[in-house]
């Protein structure tokens, strides 16, 4: 087979992925022989499209699953989407309105709903296609999505369980509300901008008192005809005597409390906060606990109702920030108004600015369900990975809240609640059950008279179940499946998501499954720019990946991506990443065909080559335990270091130099055998990161048969490592590496052979390697002298010292000129080392490793004057 001069991963990377899929190496069935190695997707949402998150988070799981199909596990990675109910709904909306000009409000829930399914349909699959281009290895037979019937039935059936045991309840609470969706949003979906802000400080007249106020400060003035009270700190002598009287609120003629509370910061602000329980989560706290009036201003879409007065109703709520503004300064009531930097939460779906609404939700009773999770997350039950996030997991679940379900919506699992004529609810998997349940109520109701709620179930609460559902473990939990591969293993995912998603899935796992239902977390960190900033489509500084992939092939964007993506830390990424991961492709393509273009003579023994096939046997193996302990921590970006350096710089800069034959000279079958035999052994550890050249490579070795496949191989196993070779190696290594300084610094040709004379105690060691000292560092002779060599060039390694006699090659006077200046500047580096420490203050005051970093650049500085001394001496 003919290798092509330059490796194309073109014509490579569809051929071998399509090849894959032809003999199913990436599907998976229950295996009683095998032991199963699980991966559930991320669902990506079925609006994505990849982007570099996506790459670095799927690359990390496609490592791990075809490490471990290697490794004669039964590997299934589960593909899906998730179906994003506020997001896919507002491209609906929008794609009705601007295609068909139709507004979601003129049709029926079942025609959006079509429309919706539509959408899915055509556009709900690009984001796993795309995930075929970077070699991901799914089970694409089990591709899931989290409005599929089973997996809907499987959120329907836990909805209600969850009533039934009493942890999910109905009430009015403060939530993220969206006025652009009409919806409220999890946590998660709240996006916080730095925006240009004004900070308005406003005064209150104190009831009774002619020309006193309290002045409070505020960005949001169209709040201000929704407060019920002023909040001072009992403790404020500026303010405590005003406790318990009254102000006027300046744009009604409402009159409110003056309330004490300690919540109030003394130093923040004026000291006086105004107090607006519908509005503001802290605000709703306060009010509580003071039993405050709670008026309600803000409507659903975002506009301010009549209860702030018949002048703003029905106006947008920036407008009569506006108007309010006017009217306190026409009424002498504004004091000032100051520039402010100000965080603002937007939805992450709608870009729309959030609002604090008090609305009528369903909840889930988290405190409970979360100390198993909990539990098994501190005692390492479950592993993070890093394990500083243990910290961050424990704060968010020991403060855990009530968790909001419910969205207005149409997109999603419809919540299976429904209300009798008389305002009771029923709970039910169907409409029929709801009905049996509802006449054990009132025997005369029928199903007409039967409201299903018309809220759906936030995404999450699908999410949630994924590791179960994906298995049909709760619609039939004696299945084969569910039995065969849960818990599953690993999890890669960004700590973004720790609580809203894998928190979450913990405590499914231990409700329904009592268990956990994974063993291992990876935390990815966020992709960067070079500037820092989190790569994102507003900001326009995310390259498009499947450009990426054209420009650098796949493995190279792989590569460039885990080089630098310690787990847990985020990553500046730059294409040059990529393109350090392409120069890697081609550094093995061409090393390879360097390998395969060597005639073969049958008559040579290979006797010479013995200690370097045994240097990097050992080596191999020594590396495949920091490989493994690497993998075992999961720092998968230190992996692929290992093996890089293996490759690059063991292999192909030291080991084929070492055994290359001369130019147009035959190589002798051992050498060759055993070089091919160490190809294969480092494909295989490659294959994992780089699938595509890998494969391609495995082909090219020998003629193999269509199944023989590298993605199904059998991992390197470890074997014996000689110490005792890599020392005499790395020895020889060094040797090689300062004659060749040598011979770069005195601009002396490569092909000058050159004379070297050691003077050591232990010959051994060189003459293992003495062969490849020769041939790497040119040698004109090699000899072994009980005496200093005068008029050489020297340098030491430990104990042992080196002579390379340069005469005739050396201008001599030159390099004691070279040698002096540098000896007169080293003296007077140490000299002001020495000024430092023998200041008494400077001793008694530095930090103590200051001083010991001062202590040691002495020493090195000695150590270097008497080495540039003894070298001028030798050559004088």
């Amino acid at each position: 087979m003919e290798l092509a001069k330059t490796y194309n991963p073109k014509d490579v990377e569809s051929k071998w992925y399509q090849h894959w899929m032809d003999h199913n190496f990436f599907h998976s069935e229950p295996n009683p022989d095998k032991k199963p190695f699980t991966v559930v997707i991320p669902p990506p949402n079925v609006t994505g499209v990849l982007h570099m998150g996506h790459m670095l988070n799927n690359t990390i799981q496609d490592v791990l699953v075809r490490k471990a199909r290697m490794e004669g596990f039964e590997a299934c990675w589960v593909p899906g989407t998730d179906h994003a109910s506020i997001a896919t709904e507002a491209k609906v909306v929008k794609m009705l309105k601007e295609e068909q000009g139709i507004d979601k409000k003129d049709i029926s829930r079942e025609e959006f709903l079509k429309h919706a399914w539509e959408w899915k349909e055509k556009y709900g699959g690009i984001i796993l296609e795309q995930l075929k281009k970077l070699g991901a290895s799914c089970d694409w037979d089990r591709t899931r999505f989290t409005m599929e019937d089973e997996l809907s039935a499987s959120v329907i059936k836990v909805f209600v369980d969850l009533y039934r045991k009493g942890w999910i309840y109905r009430g009015v609470r403060m939530v993220n509300w969206d006025p652009a969706g009409k919806t409220a949003l999890s946590d998660e979906e709240v996006i916080y901008k730095e925006v240009d802000s004004k900070l308005f400080y406003v005064q209150y007249p104190i009831v009774g008192k002619e020309g006193e106020f309290v002045t409070i400060a505020t960005t949001r003035p169209e709040t201000i005809p929704a407060d019920t009270a002023i909040c001072v700190n009992p403790n404020d002598d500026r303010f405590k005597h005003l406790i318990g009287q009254k102000v006027v609120v300046p744009t009604t003629s409402r009159e409110i409390p003056i309330i004490g509370d300690d919540y109030v910061d003394i130093e923040f602000g004026t000291g006086c906060l105004k107090v607006t329980p519908a509005h503001d989560l802290n605000d709703y706290e306060l009010g509580m606990k003071h039993n405050l009036e709670v008026i309600d201003i803000i409507e659903e879409d975002g506009t301010i109702n009549d209860k702030a007065g018949a002048k703003y109703a029905g106006k947008d709520r920036f407008a009569v920030r506006k108007e309010i503004v006017k009217d306190l300064e026409e009424s002498g009531n504004l004091v000032k108004v100051e520039a402010l930097q100000n965080k603002v939460g937007t939805s992450e779906r709608t870009g729309a600015v959030i609002e604090p609404k008090l609305s009528a939700q369903w909840f889930v009773k988290m405190e409970e369900l979360a100390k198993p999770a909990l539990e098994n997350v501190m005692n390492d039950n479950i592993q993070l990975h890093p394990a500083k996030y243990k910290n961050t997991y424990r704060h968010w679940m020991e403060n855990i809240k009530d968790w909001c379900i419910s969205r207005q919506l149409w997109w999603g699992q419809r919540i299976p609640a429904f209300y009798l004529p008389n305002g009771e609810i029923v709970v039910a998997e169907t409409a029929e059950e709801a009905l049996k349940l509802a006449q054990e109520i009132d025997a005369t109701i029928t199903v007409d008279q039967l409201r299903q709620e018309e809220d759906v179930l936030d995404t999450w609460f699908s999410s949630w179940l994924w590791p179960i559902s994906v298995f049909d473990g709760l619609t039939n939990p004696e299945n084969e499946d569910i039995n065969y591969y849960y818990p599953t293993d690993d999890l890669v995912t960004g700590p973004d998501i720790l609580f809203f998603w894998v928190a979450r899935m913990v405590i499914a796992g231990y409700e329904w499954k009592g268990e956990l239902p994974f063993k291992n977390v990876y935390l990815t960190g966020i992709v960067r720019d070079d500037q820092g900033r989190k790569m994102s489509k507003q900001l326009g500084n995310s390259p498009d990946p499947l450009k990426l992939i054209e420009n650098y092939s796949a493995d190279g964007v792989r590569v460039g991506l885990l080089l630098s993506a310690a787990a847990g830390n985020d990553l500046l990424f730059d294409t040059k990443l990529c393109e350090q991961g392409r120069n890697f492709a081609n550094k093995i393509w061409n090393a390879f065909r360097l390998v395969k273009g060597w005639e073969v003579d049958e008559s040579l023994d290979g006797s010479a080559n013995e200690a370097s096939i045994a240097w990097f046997e050992a080596k191999l193996n020594k590396t495949l335990v920091e490989i493994q302990d690497h993998f075992s921590k999961y720092r998968i970006s230190d992996a692929l270091m290992a093996i890089y350096k293996l490759v690059w710089d063991d292999f192909c800069s030291w080991y084929l130099e070492m055994i290359k034959p001369a130019y147009q000279k035959p190589i002798d079958r051992p050498t060759l055998d055993a070089t091919i035999n160490f190809f294969e052994r480092l494909m295989k550890l490659l294959h994992p990161f780089m699938p595509f050249i890998t494969e391609e490579i495995w082909h090219s070795i020998k003629e193999r048969e269509a199944g023989d496949c590298i993605i199904v191989s059998e991992y390197p196993t470890i074997g014996q490592s000689d110490e005792k070779i890599l020392t005499q190696a790395e020895t020889a290594f060094e040797v090689v590496s300062n004659v060749r300084n040598i011979r770069n610094s005195k601009q002396i040709a490569p092909k000058v052979p050159l004379p070297l004379c050691i003077m050591t105690k232990n010959k051994e060691v060189f003459e293992v390697f003495s062969t490849v000292i020769n041939k790497l560092a040119n040698l004109e002779s090699l000899t072994y002298v009980d005496q200093e060599v005068d008029g050489a060039v020297q340098f030491v390694i430990k104990e042992d010292k080196f002579f390379v006699n340069l005469e005739g090659q050396l201008d001599t006077e030159a390099e004691l000129e070279k040698l002096q200046k540098e000896l007169e500047y080293t003296k007077g580096f140490l000299a002001s080392v020495d000024k430092k420490l023998s200041n008494e203050r400077f001793v008694s005051g530095a930090p103590e490793q200051v001083v010991a970093k001062e202590q040691q650049k002495k020493a090195d500085a000695e150590s270097k004057i008497a080495s540039l001394e003894a070298a001028i001496a030798n050559l004088k």
